[in-house]
């Protein structure tokens, strides 16, 4: 019996054990199902990553957090920081022809093929010029090819060369009025170039009409075919004589309208600018143009320090070797930036905008590849910011993957000492001799020919730079694509601020490119065109107290800013028109359109379009087309020009920040942060 009694319980016990194992593998399928179901939702969903539209929770790595300001547009504080550059509301884009301007004919004079080198401003600015140089000789462009992108290894074989980067159609169809244009070589031409038989020039940047007209269109008529490479950023000279007007408008129309990039980055670019705007609130484009080669270029070396010093005095040998730069090694990196040669720092470029009135909380895009130092030279940005993002913040890894194409896996053959050998000498060198006696040095770090993390991991002792590996190569290559996303971001910003506008060869940069952008499309957006020397010594001026700094010196910068919104034009009209066209494509791309207001009422005083600075020349008044979509011009105009300053400003406090957790207190601080300071000097031009 009693046998019988303990096989029932050993047959209840399997049965316990029987079930909780059916239990444990049941709860094993239902979980591996929710995070497949989670993941397929994240992979999926329209927009790539699933967002919650509450005041401070979005899923993905920025977590926004903001004060319950005043958000109203007719608040003048808002206008102020956020609102229209008033003067020049009434300039707006037309590119269109104007003259007597006939469409292509069938018969051209030949093919002209072209190749590209250089980085994004570069590439654009070539192939500007080059549909210009194919219209001034009547020939068919063949669609550029871009080296930067063909040179690299291992790149997506989904897109080839201009498609990389463009959309090729659109190109296309939007210049048919203008230029024949065509994807490849006829076949026979195409064998020509395979055995280098066709004729080729080396473009400079600086190249004039009569260049081509009496040099390249009589080899161009012979061959039936000529090959340009353009590698200074731009195979045409910006400033064309004016009865070529009509080439200057060509440009436009290349650069703001048949150039749109291809359909993945236009994606990824709306997504992020969705992102962007999600919470409601405007945001700034932030370009630090800190980059190795542009601070070799101008001797700010000393601007840093350890071993990033080194580098950049290394890059500027490197540059005065082969004539890129013509001066001396040692350059007084002070001096240059009181000058206004160099970039400003991240740190100053918030300290401005702090002192303008940005609160904390005001949202700042970080553009571009680069910047020179590492995040740690961001760290102070971030400290006076809350939301300081970048494109890497505000996407997925999986995103930038969709529109990197399908990769071929690369493995870097890389010569490396033998760990063992290492192990040894290391060893060796621990129990080498008695002590007092001086240990020999330790073993040398070894020197790999590739990047460390973006920065060169040492110093080489000659002057020839390491060979880029294949990865550089390829992130070279994707460096255009990160670009192009932050392009559309910046175009688009409700502000935009450059930290320097100038490349590693003394030329327009990625900034100026924008800033000419956003003045072609966006007259009246906000663009802070910096005076870097005059900053320089409003910023050494308190350089012992810069975050204590007093209502007088605040109210100096806010003038210079506000005055530099018109005055900044004249500066880029007269050194960066000259090196880059659509770096100030003013007055030749736009026209004067009176706002409704002025036409109904004819107000008293001068009107917007008779305060343009006489420098940009714009004269010609728009089509009567355009009249349909005339913006009427607020009526608050007068309430603007009664804003004042508020002589309570709290100094020393600019830089305080409030937390989700702090007290009504520090809400005082932040409205009286929020000052109302008179414009009169915008609406007048700039002129005081």
């Amino acid at each position: 019996m009693k046998w019988v009694a303990m096989k029932g319980e050993g047959k209840i016990a399997v049965k316990i054990k029987s079930r909780m194992k059916w239990a444990g593998l049941v709860g094993l399928v239902l979980s591996t199902f929710s995070i497949f179901t989670h993941f397929l939702l994240a992979r999926y969903t329209d927009g790539g990553v699933s967002e919650y539209q509450s005041s401070s929770i979005t899923i993905f790595s920025w977590r926004p957090i903001f004060d319950n300001g005043d958000l109203s547009f007719n608040n003048p504080l808002h206008r102020r920081l956020w609102g229209p550059v008033r003067v020049l509301e009434s300039l707006h884009p037309y590119a269109n022809p104007r003259g007597n301007y006939a469409a292509p004919i069938q018969e051209t004079s030949g093919f002209i093929f072209v190749r590209i080198r250089g980085g994004f401003h570069e590439i654009k600015n070539s192939i500007c010029d080059a549909v210009v140089v194919s219209r001034l000789l009547n020939a068919t462009l063949v669609i550029p090819e871009i080296q930067s992108t063909t040179s690299s290894k291992g790149i997506s074989t989904q897109f080839k060369s201009f498609a990389y980067l463009y959309n090729e159609d659109q190109f296309i169809a939007a210049l048919a009025k203008d230029v024949k244009i065509v994807k490849t070589l006829p076949k026979n031409l195409k064998g020509a170039r395979r055995k280098k038989e066709i004729p080729s020039f080396k473009v400079s940047n600086s190249a004039s009409p009569y260049f081509y007209q009496h040099h390249v269109l009589p080899v161009l008529s012979r061959h039936s075919v000529v090959e340009l490479v353009i590698s200074d950023g731009g195979g045409l000279q910006a400033i064309l004589p004016p009865h070529l007007e009509e080439y200057q408008r060509l440009r436009c129309r290349v650069a703001f309208h048949a150039l749109s990039f291809r359909e993945e980055v236009e994606e990824l670019a709306t997504k992020i600018l969705n992102r962007l705007r999600a919470s409601g609130r405007p945001f700034i484009a932030y370009e630090p143009g800190m980059t190795r080669e542009t601070l070799a270029y101008y001797g700010c070396a000393e601007l840093f320090q350890d071993v990033h010093t080194e580098l950049i005095q290394h890059k500027r040998s490197w540059m005065i070797k082969r004539g890129i730069v013509k001066g001396n090694l040692s350059v007084d990196s002070a001096e240059q930036r009181l000058n206004g040669l160099c970039p400003l720092m991240p740190e100053e470029v918030g300290i401005l905008l702090r002192a303008y009135g940005y609160s904390w909380d005001t949202i700042i895009y970080v553009s571009g590849g680069e910047v020179f130092g590492g995040q740690k030279k961001l760290i102070p940005l971030h400290a006076m910011f809350e939301n300081v993002v970048d494109r890497t913040s505000l996407s997925t890894p999986w995103e930038f993957n969709k529109v990197y194409g399908r990769e071929a896996n690369l493995n870097d053959k890389i010569s490396r000492a033998s760990p063992v050998k290492q192990e040894m000498k290391l060893e060796a060198w621990k129990i080498s001799g008695p002590r007092p006696r001086p240990l020999p040095p330790p073993p040398a770090r070894s020197k790999y020919p590739y990047n460390i993390e973006g920065w060169w991991g040492w110093v080489a002792e000659s002057d020839r730079e390491p060979d880029s590996t294949v990865m550089e190569l390829r992130t070279n290559a994707h460096k255009l694509l990160w670009e192009a996303v932050d392009y559309r971001v910046c175009i688009e910003a409700d502000v935009f601020i450059p930290g320097f506008d100038r490349d590693g060869k003394g030329q327009p940069n990625f900034a100026s490119l924008v800033m000419g952008h956003r003045l072609y499309q966006f007259a009246a957006s906000k663009t802070y065109k910096l005076d870097r020397k005059a900053i320089a010594k409003l910023l050494d001026d308190i350089r012992e107290h810069l975050y204590q700094a007093n209502h007088t010196w605040i109210t100096s910068v806010r003038k210079h800013l506000r005055k530099n919104l018109i005055d900044g034009l004249a500066e880029e009209f007269t050194r960066s028109k000259q090196l880059s066209f659509l770096s100030f494509p003013v007055p030749e791309c736009s026209c004067l359109r009176q706002t409704s207001l002025e036409k109904s009422s004819h107000a008293s005083g001068p009107s917007p379009s008779s305060r343009l600075p006489a420098f940009l020349g714009a004269t010609h008044s728009c089509p009567g087309w355009m009249d349909g979509d005339v913006i009427a011009q607020s009526k608050d105009k007068e309430s603007e020009e009664e804003l004042e300053e508020d002589d309570s400003t709290t100094t020393g406090l600019f830089f305080g920040q409030s937390n989700a957790n702090q007290e009504a207190g520090d809400g005082e601080i932040n409205s009286k942060e929020d000052t109302q300071m008179e414009d009169n000097e915008e609406l007048e031009g700039g002129d005081r």
